[in-house]
């Protein structure tokens, strides 16, 4: 029977889940949540929903693009950095205790701040990926879970060609990067790889 993979964490995720489901058919069942996983709150809110599966072999979660946006008429993040630290810490200690699947976590992907600030209605900065994804490293670290870095994926190619019109959401290019990514990832926590 093949081991069992959940893929779960913003639209970022969503984009790649399905080409990772197509690339490992054979080998791992990806499976994911229909929803967007949004913010790390929201990860904790539909914890026992979403990640409390005895069948799941592997758990690669990801959150934080949500978190980062900032409200223009208050200048304030979603969830702010120490609001991050908190739900972070509280879902990988739930994941530890909870469930006795291998952890993967995904660093949150870049963002080109010109796009995106003209043509949404919050912002998002490079400045703040890289605030977030410090305050996650940590975290995971300790723990012991992997950090798989999509990150740096994106950052090692030409983030211009990546990132669609909106600088946020991926062109085809930068979902197979992410896809390959990933792949590698799961096959490698499964020893399969």
């Amino acid at each position: 029977m093949k081991p069992t993979a959940l893929l779960i964490g913003d639209s970022i995720c969503m984009g790649y889940r399905p080409l990772v489901k197509q690339k490992l058919d054979d080998k791992v069942k990806i499976v994911g949540v229909d929803d967007n996983g949004g913010d790390s709150g929201n990860m904790l809110q539909h914890f026992d929903e979403w990640l409390l599966n005895p069948d799941f072999d592997l758990i690669y979660f990801n959150c934080g693009l949500h978190d980062m946006k900032v409200n223009r008429q208050t200048g304030k993040h979603q969830q702010p950095l120490d609001v991050y630290e908190k739900n972070l810490k509280e879902i990988v200690k739930r994941l530890k205790e909870e469930t006795k699947a291998k952890l993967v976590w995904a660093t949150i992907t870049p963002v080109i701040d010109e796009r995106h600030n003209a043509v949404k209605d919050f912002d998002r900065h490079q400045k703040h990926v890289e605030a977030y994804n410090k305050i996650a490293t940590p975290i995971m670290t300790k723990a012991g879970i992997t950090i798989d870095d999509l990150f740096s994926v994106i950052r090692q190619d030409k983030v211009e060609d990546c990132l669609l019109g909106d600088g946020v959401h991926m062109t085809e290019h930068g979902n197979e990067l992410l896809t390959e990514a990933v792949s590698n990832c799961v096959l490698k926590e499964l020893n399969l790889g």
